[in-house]
């Protein structure tokens, strides 16, 4: 068995064990999830750095032939007469997405760790969740890329409908039936790209290799950039993402926010390369729409005081971002674009972590019931602080290089409208500041709003851990971006040799 089919089949075992465990044994269910957690931490970390080794050995030279450059390779029939095969592989922005993975889904059991309600299935869920999200950044088979995507889709309606807060069943509803839309758009693109490519199989680099009519490119790529789009927050299809937000509990909305929103800009990403022609034609459009994306998200933020619904509409704003940097197909901005995935996911992960700890203490998520946190919690404070700064791109955070790489990338499109959008995509880090600092300032200074001082406390040593290791990376990745840029720019090569086959844009 390979590394990769290793780190998708951790959760799985995890989840049957956790199956046979006896009613009421919480505790064990708990660290049995944590340790499989932490084991496909280890698994991943071995990935990366044995990746980065592979990369320091074959040097940094380009594909120019379109070709996919993976590693770790497994490949075997699976429904061979329908050409369906069990393929996976990496490269290096799916060994920077299973890594984020890996973190986020550690850091979310340790902060579900004070969790009592039905935890059997609560973890049953979340286990089954995380093996579709892992499985979807290895797949190299349409197919089996699909299948994974549900496994990790449909979970999130029972772990917000059963577990979450508020109106939740309405949201878990509205999630569940605005990507099954989605969803639906994917498939029948899948289909057509199968059927109209002539290929045999339903690989990816099979499919890239026999290329698409450009006939149907330009009215299959908007239908599978919306699909994708849609999970991945894109206006005007976002709504499902704050009502999710703000219903699920605090695991789910780190998984939801850190990774599975990054699912919809991986999806985008092999769209691009695999209808390059239906990209180039429809990349202003989707810039002005990513635009609004940004901009409005940011804009509702500031009128929001309930915490979840500001990061909620952050996330809608910064994964606009990416959304952004990938319709430029302009290659530093198609990098900054990845780099914007891996730092928000950091970032909004952090953020729910310690909105769900803020919140158990002080039974509110509106700061205008807060005050003087600071003086009670100063890690979570800072642990928040941090966090804000990253999101609004301070120099030294992972967000400050996905940023200032995404707007360098598309203000080097030279077309006057390009470059007002981009001022505009800019802009919404000034209605940041409008948001974030409001927040900070009133939750963490100030006298303390709560009538019964004695009983806020702290973060625990439990709940220490997953903060620290998520302010951790995100000041190392900004304060050492290299390893990852590289990665990065190793594996968005491929997909930039597609583009250049045929006419590219200004700046391209």
């Amino acid at each position: 068995m390979g590394l990769l089919s290793l780190i998708i089949l951790v959760p799985v075992v995890a989840l049957i064990v956790v199956l046979c465990l006896p009613a009421g044994k919480d505790h064990f269910i708990k660290w049995t999830a944590l340790l499989a957690m932490g084991v496909n931490v280890v698994l991943s970390t071995f990935l990366l750095v044995d990746y980065l080794g592979l990369l320091k050995t074959r040097g940094m030279a380009t594909a120019t032939d379109g070709s996919l450059r993976l590693d770790y390779v497994e490949r075997f029939p699976w429904l061979g007469q329908l050409g369906i095969e069990y393929y996976v592989g990496v490269d290096g922005i799916s060994v920077l997405m299973i890594f984020l993975t890996a973190v986020v889904i550690f850091c979310g059991v340790c902060a579900s760790w004070r969790h009592t309600h039905r935890v059997r299935e609560f973890f049953v869920f979340l286990l089954l969740l995380v093996t579709g999200v892992f499985g979807v950044f290895a797949a190299n088979d349409l197919f089996l890329f699909f299948l994974f995507y549900e496994v990790a889709v449909l979970p999130m309606y029972l772990l917000i409908g059963l577990w979450g807060t508020g109106p939740k069943e309405y949201s878990a509803m509205k999630l569940t039936l605005m990507l099954m839309g989605g969803s639906a758009l994917i498939v029948v693109g899948i289909l057509v790209m199968y059927f109209e490519s002539g290929s045999t199989s339903f690989a990816i680099s099979e499919i890239a290799r026999h290329g698409i009519p450009r006939s149907t490119q330009l009215w299959l790529f908007p239908l599978m950039f919306f699909g994708f789009g849609t999970l991945g927050g894109l206006w005007p299809f976002h709504t499902w993402s704050p009502d999710g937000h703000a219903s699920a509990p605090t695991a789910v909305s780190m998984l939801h926010a850190g990774v599975l929103m990054k699912l919809g800009g991986y999806g985008c990403l092999k769209t691009v390369y695999l209808m390059p022609e239906g990209a180039l034609f429809w990349s202003t459009f989707f810039l002005a729409l990513t635009t609004i994306n940004i901009f409005y998200g940011a804009l509702v933020a500031t009128q929001k005081t309930d915490l979840k619904y500001i990061t909620a509409y952050s996330s809608v704003s910064h994964c606009g971002l990416v959304l952004f940097g990938l319709a430029t197909l302009n290659p530093i901005a198609c990098q900054g674009a990845m780099v914007q995935m891996y730092a928000h996911g950091l970032m909004t992960a952090l953020f729910f972590a310690l909105v769900g700890m803020i919140y158990g203490r002080t039974h509110t998520r509106f700061v205008t019931e807060m005050g003087g946190l600071l003086k009670v919690m100063p890690f979570l404070g800072v642990a928040y602080f941090i966090g804000g700064l990253s999101g609004l791109g301070l120099p030294g955070l992972a967000g400050f290089v996905a940023e200032i790489q995404v707007f360098i990338g598309a203000f080097a499109l030279k077309t006057p409208w390009h470059r007002v959008m981009t001022v505009l995509a800019a802009a919404s880090v000034v209605i940041s500041a409008v948001y974030l600092l409001r927040a900070l300032t009133r939750m963490f200074y100030g006298p303390l709003a709560q009538a019964e001082h004695g009983r806020l406390n702290d973060a625990t040593f439990v709940e220490k851990v997953p903060l620290a290791i998520l302010v951790f990376l995100l000041a190392f990745s900004g304060i050492f971006p290299g390893w990852m840029i590289r990665m990065i720019e190793y594996s968005m090569s491929p997909v930039l040799a597609q583009l250049q086959q045929f006419r590219p844009p200004p700046g391209l």
